[in-house]
């Protein structure tokens, strides 16, 4: 079996609802598909869920949310990355989720 994994970072200009929002939409979609998604927020209580290096270096991609600028941007160096606004995430999480785990279970 095939096994995609996807990390990703969310966060919106004001940090509260729509950073948490888009986490938990693409992590309920990596578990529908069948992908482990592993999701950092930078939100109003700062970093959450930390990517460690390991999850990053195991990462078939990388899922960024671009309202506003991530910190530690510089970890995802060289690795595929998607770029997304917090609302895309939240409304197109399932498509987004579908369309990367075609890509990369091919790989």
């Amino acid at each position: 079996m095939i096994f995609v994994k996807i990390v990703g970072v969310t966060a919106c200009p004001s940090g509260v609802a729509h950073t948490y929002m888009a986490a938990e939409a693409l992590k309920l979609a990596g578990k529908e598909n069948g992908v482990q998604i592993l999701i950092e927020t930078q939100g109003g209580a700062g970093i959450e869920n930390k990517l460690m290096n390991k999850d990053i270096a195991e990462a078939d991609c990388v899922i960024i949310s671009n309202d506003i600028d991530i910190r530690g941007i510089e970890r995802f160096k060289g690795k595929p990355c998607l770029k997304k606004s917090v609302s895309t995430l939240i409304k197109q999480a399932d498509s987004i989720v579908k369309a990367l785990k075609s890509k990369f279970e091919n790989v």
